[in-house]
């Protein structure tokens, strides 16, 4: 299984190299694989979501790969294919899913909220239960994972419960203007070095992994995850039994791509990205962060131990913004909880400022803030 590793962690390692800035994605993706779970992007165009999952899902041979861009308009025939003609002169209603989805090894479904009635309860059922049901049709799936991405979340009721069959939602911004020239340069080559050799994995490889992740051994970390879904179901974090128990997919996922065969406290990295809205990414960050961070240990995932340095303005425009909030009087409980554990965060994240002046004066107003807060209670 070290090979099938080995093999994985070198195909993530081409695709980062191609995009770059895009680590965390990459890495996401590598997590879902192993735990055969789905991840969701968001963000604008031109962030090159479809084309990170295009370079993944061609490292993936043997197998097939389906595509999409979902409209308003788009029809199950688009998705799933269409009747077999043959058969339906017999009365029979079967799908031809040659060159479709419930074929494919990857699945990218682009703008995933424009899915409508017509395909919705398909496509609800096909990314929970890996289920294909037509009429009286009824198969298996072999995806590994689905995709979806969009460059805005629904609003619509319907449309949530297709983004909570997405374990894992990643935002993919513009890359840091720092980076730009980086950017440029792969792209360019991206584009003129074509048949260049990459590294690949096979569907069974993958699956072989899939199946060794449910060996891996959660109890030296199930206290922590248990307290810490606790801790944000306080904070008004919605994580339902159901998701808290997929999960730990997630968590032994991460602890297979770095080789361990037990999860450790840092595997806890991808819990902040189960975030329902944008507010809550930071929040998730925050409370995940002041977990991890008290074990580095060699063996974490890169990702486990990445913080990037603060800005000082950035921070102290934070501050100001919990100031301002916490003098609403209307505030919730659940609201007063949001409010503190972004200032615990911001707390933290204050420590690695390297101007010990403009430290000094962000943890000052940090706390000024809290007295406030701990005289009102």
């Amino acid at each position: 299984m070290n090979n099938h590793i080995q093999r994985l962690n070198a195909v993530l390692s081409s695709v980062k190299e191609t995009f770059v800035g895009k680590n965390e994605i990459v890495d996401l993706l590598g997590v879902c694989l192993i735990a055969n779970e789905n991840a969701f992007l968001l963000g604008p165009p031109g962030t090159a979501k479809s084309a990170i999952v295009r370079s993944l899902s061609n490292c993936i041979i043997d197998g097939k790969n389906f595509e999409y861009l979902l409209t308003r308009f788009t029809e199950p025939n688009e998705i799933f294919g269409p009747f077999d003609i043959r058969a339906l002169k017999d009365g029979n209603l079967i799908t031809n899913t040659e060159g479709m989805m419930p074929e494919a090894s990857m699945v990218f479904l682009d703008e995933i909220f424009n899915a409508n009635s017509a395909i919705l309860n398909s496509l609800l059922l096909a990314l929970n239960e890996k289920i294909f049901r037509r009429g009286k049709e009824t198969r298996n799936l072999p995806a590994l994972m689905f995709i979806g991405a969009s460059n805005v979340l629904p609003e619509d009721d319907a449309l949530n419960a297709l983004l909570d069959r997405f374990l894992v939602r990643v935002k993919c911004d513009y890359v840091d203007t720092d980076l730009l020239e980086h950017v440029l340069m792969a792209g360019w080559n991206f584009q003129n070095k074509e048949g260049i050799e990459k590294p690949q994995i096979t569907p069974t490889e993958i699956r072989e992994l899939q199946s060794l992740r449910k060996t891996v051994d959660l109890s030296p970390i199930r206290k922590q995850y248990v307290d810490l879904v606790h801790n944000l179901r306080n904070t008004g974090i919605k994580v339902s039994d159901r998701r808290a128990v997929k999960i730990q997919n997630l968590l032994a996922a991460s602890a297979i791509i770095c080789g361990r065969q037990e999860a450790i406290t840092s595997d806890l990295w991808v819990l902040k990205y189960i975030w329902d809205t944008e507010e809550q990414i930071e929040i998730l960050s925050g409370m995940v962060n002041l977990i991890i961070e008290k074990e580095s240990p060699a063996n974490a995932h890169p990702q486990a131990v990445l913080n990037n340095a603060p800005n000082a303005e950035e921070l102290m425009k934070e501050v100001v913004h919990l100031k301002g909030r916490f003098e609403n009087d209307n505030l919730s409980f659940e609201e007063q909880n949001v409010i503190k554990d972004k200032l615990r965060y911001i707390q933290t994240r204050s420590n690695w400022i390297k101007n010990d002046e403009h430290k000094q004066h962000i943890q000052t107003e940090i706390e000024l803030l809290w007295h406030k807060i701990l005289q009102a209670v």
